[in-house]
C-alpha cells in the first residue's frame, strides 16, 4: 500500500453507518445521559463532560456535527437539572432560613417541589424565547462587537460593579470586592498554566470551576440540615408572572453570552432589576430568572461561537476543541438539539426532581459530600494533572470566602473576568 494513502486511511475518523438523522439522535440521546448524570451529581459541571466528549471526539465514530450535538446536549440538559442538587444538598436550619439561597427557602418552608418546577419552567420558557430572538440579538451584538471588544476592559468593569451595588449592604459589597480580587489572583497565577496530564484538553477550566463553585458546596453541606416533608407542587406564581420572570432571565442571558469571561450567574443577578417581586421576597421570580439565564446563555453563547468565532462559555470550549461542528452549517442541528435537550430536560427535573429531595435530602450528606469531593480530585487530575489537584484545593478554599462573609457566589467569577480586565 501507498505509505500516503495509509497515513491518509489513518487519519479519517470512523463512522456508523447511519443514516445523518438517526446518528444525530443517537449523539443527542447520549449527551443528554451525561448532562443528565452531571446535573444530578453535585459539585460536577457541565464542562467537566463536555470537555471530556471533546478529548474523545476525534476518536468516536461519528460526525462531527453528532459529537458537537452530544457535547451541546449535554451543556443544556445539565442547565435544567443542576437545580436539583442545589436544593437538596446543603439545606439551613429553618432558624437560618432567612440567610439561605432563595431555593433553600422554599424548601425549607417545604415548598421544594415547586421550587423544581419553577426553575423547570424558567429554563424552558427561555429557551423558547431565546432561539427566536437569537438572530436579531446576534445582529444587533456582531454590529456592536467591535467597538464592545475595543472597550471590553470598561465593559466588563461596568459589569462588576453593578454586581456589587446590587449586593444588600455594604459590608456585602466589600466582601464581594474582596472575594473578586482573590479570585482575580488566582486567575492571573494560574489560567496560562500548560501541565502534563492524561486528558490534555481544557486546560485549568476543569480544577478552577470545580474548586470555586463546586467543592465549596459540597464542605458546606456536610453540616446540612436534610431536606424536611415537601408539600404539594402548586405554583403560587401566575402563568404571566412565571413568563415575565422567564423573559428577564432570557434577556439577561442574551446580554452575557456575548461577553467572555461573564457567566450565566452574572446574568441572574444583572435579571433582577426586571424581575417583579411578587411574592413579597422576590424568591420566587428569582428562582425562575435565574433558571432562566443560566439556560438562555447556553443558546446565546452558541450563536456567539457560531458568528464571531469565540466560545463564551466552557461547554462552548468543548464544542469549538472536540466537537468541531459549531459552523454556520452546523446551527440548524444544533439549534435542533437545543431544543430536545430542553424538553428532556423539562420532563426529567419534574419525573426525577421530586424523589431525589426525598432520597437525596435524608442520605447522609458526610457520605455523599466526601465521595464527590474525591471524584472532583479525579477530574482535576485527569484534565491538569497533579498541578490542576494543586489549583483545585487553592480554589476550594477560594470557594469558602463568599459564604463565610455573606456575598454573591458570583464574585469569584473574577477568575475569569479579572485577567481579562488587567490584559493578562
Amino acid at each position: 500500500m501507498d505509505p500516503l494513502a495509509f497515513g491518509l486511511t489513518l487519519s479519517v475518523r470512523p463512522t456508523f453507518a447511519l443514516a445523518p438523522t438517526a446518528e444525530l439522535l443517537l449523539f443527542v440521546a447520549c449527551g443528554v445521559c451525561l448532562g443528565t448524570v452531571s446535573g444530578l451529581v453535585p459539585g460536577i459541571h457541565a464542562n467537566n463532560f463536555a470537555l471530556l466528549l471533546a478529548a474523545l471526539g476525534p476518536s468516536l465514530p461519528g460526525s462531527q456535527t453528532a459529537v458537537g450535538a452530544a457535547i451541546l446536549a449535554a451543556g443544556v440538559v445539565h442547565t435544567f437539572l443542576d437545580v436539583v442538587p442545589a436544593l437538596a444538598l446543603g439545606v439551613p436550619d429553618p432558624a437560618m432560613a432567612a440567610t439561605a439561597l432563595p431555593g433553600h427557602r422554599l424548601v425549607v418552608a417545604g415548598r421544594g417541589r415547586e421550587a423544581l418546577r419553577l426553575s423547570a419552567l424558567g429554563s424552558v420558557l427561555a429557551v423558547a424565547l431565546a432561539v427566536p430572538l437569537a438572530l436579531p440579538v446576534t445582529w444587533l451584538m456582531t454590529e456592536a462587537y467591535p467597538t464592545v471588544r475595543t472597550h471590553l476592559p470598561v465593559v466588563l468593569v461596568v459589569v462588576v460593579l453593578l454586581l456589587l451595588v446590587t449586593e444588600s449592604s455594604r459590608r456585602s459589597a466589600l466582601a464581594g470586592a474582596l472575594c473578586f480580587a482573590l479570585s482575580t489572583l488566582l486567575g492571573v497565577s494560574t489560567l496560562d498554566l500548560d501541565p502534563d496530564a492524561p486528558l490534555a484538553l481544557g486546560g485549568m477550566l476543569a480544577p478552577l470551576f470545580s474548586g470555586l463553585f463546586g467543592a465549596p458546596v459540597l464542605l458546606d453541606a456536610f453540616d446540612g440540615a436534610g431536606v424536611p416533608p415537601q408539600d404539594d407542587a402548586t405554583l403560587a406564581l401566575t402563568g404571566r408572572e412565571v413568563g415575565w420572570s422567564a423573559g428577564a432571565g432570557s434577556l439577561a442571558g442574551a446580554f452575557v453570552g456575548y461577553l467572555p469571561g461573564v457567566s450565566a450567574a452574572v446574568a441572574s443577578v444583572l435579571s433582577l432589576p426586571l424581575v417583579p417581586d411578587i411574592d413579597g421576597e422576590g424568591t420566587r421570580e428569582f428562582l425562575v430568572a435565574s433558571s432562566g439565564a443560566n439556560t438562555s446563555n447556553t443558546v446565546f453563547a452558541l450563536f456567539a461561537l457560531v458568528t464571531l468565532g469565540t466560545p463564551r462559555t466552557g461547554v462552548m470550549v468543548a464544542l469549538e476543541d472536540g466537537g468541531g461542528g459549531a459552523g454556520v452549517g452546523a446551527l440548524p442541528a444544533l439549534l435542533a438539539t437545543t431544543t430536545v435537550a430542553a424538553f428532556v430536560g423539562f420532563v426529567l427535573v419534574v419525573v426525577v426532581g421530586d424523589e431525589y429531595l426525598r432520597v437525596v435530602g435524608r442520605a447522609n450528606y458526610a457520605v455523599v459530600s466526601a465521595t464527590i469531593l474525591a471524584l472532583l480530585v479525579v477530574l482535576s487530575w485527569l484534565f491538569a494533572g497533579f498541578v490542576g489537584v494543586g489549583v483545585f484545593l487553592v480554589a476550594s478554599l477560594v470557594g469558602l470566602v463568599p459564604v463565610r462573609l455573606r456575598t454573591r457566589r458570583v464574585h469569584l467569577m473574577g477568575v475569569l473576568v479579572g485577567p481579562l480586565i488587567l490584559g493578562v
